[in-house]
């Protein structure tokens, strides 16, 4: 178990990373367009993407509460886009399409609130600001839809240069990755539906105690 102090540093680093994301994803997207875009933002999205393996070794050795299966499942989606398409089908139109803003946007979105309210809730020993815990428990029932609706959008779009830069094979291996989304989505949101009705429990639990 790793002390909360590097936890709360591993946080606040990451959620600063995932700002920058955002921030240039969208700053970029507003003074170019289509591959520009991809170009001049898919190498730092690709590289911070890329340390969430770190998740995996958190979950795996109990640093974090994060159920292992739904960890492995959330960070190997994301490196299939980011190592699968944008690294090994850098001419894939899907990089030039709308979807790989969207994507960006709520992968950004999402682990911005994710890291800072983990960093924040260690700090204030379990009690995070109202708003940021309201944003954890309840804006993932957007981002997650927009999120993986982009993956697939990405993915699909992605076809057709998979099997011309790459093989055949390489397409009906993304066509059966885009199979098990709708299983695997299914899984991760439900899991997140969970969580949110274990907070508000205890929430009610507490306003009821307090009266």
């Amino acid at each position: 178990m790793s002390s909360p102090s590097w936890i709360v540093n591993y946080n606040i680093i990451s959620g600063a990373l995932w700002s920058f994301v955002l921030v240039n994803t969208l700053l970029v997207a507003a003074l170019y367009s289509g591959y520009e875009v991809f170009d001049l933002t898919s190498t730092w999205n690709t590289l911070i993407q890329c340390c969430a393996v770190v998740e995996i070794y958190n979950s795996a050795v109990g640093n974090v509460r994060s159920p292992l299966v739904t960890t492995v499942m959330q960070v190997a989606s994301r490196l299939l886009l980011v190592i699968g398409i944008f690294t090994i089908l850098p001419d894939s139109p899907a990089n030039a399409h709308w979807s790989y803003i969207t994507m960006i946007t709520a992968w950004a979105i999402s682990e911005i609130i994710r890291y800072y309210y983990y960093a924040v809730n260690i700090l204030s020993e379990g009690n995070p600001p109202a708003i940021l815990k309201w944003l954890r428990y309840n804006a993932f029932l957007i981002l997650y839809p927009v999120g993986i609706s982009s993956e697939c959008t990405m993915i699909y779009n992605s076809l057709d240069e998979a099997a011309l830069a790459v093989g055949e094979w390489y397409k009906w291996f993304l066509i059966a990755c885009l199979a098990v989304y709708v299983p695997g989505s299914y899984v991760m949101y439900t899991h997140m539906l969970k969580q949110r009705r274990k907070e508000n429990k205890k929430q009610a639990a507490k306003t009821e105690k307090k009266e």
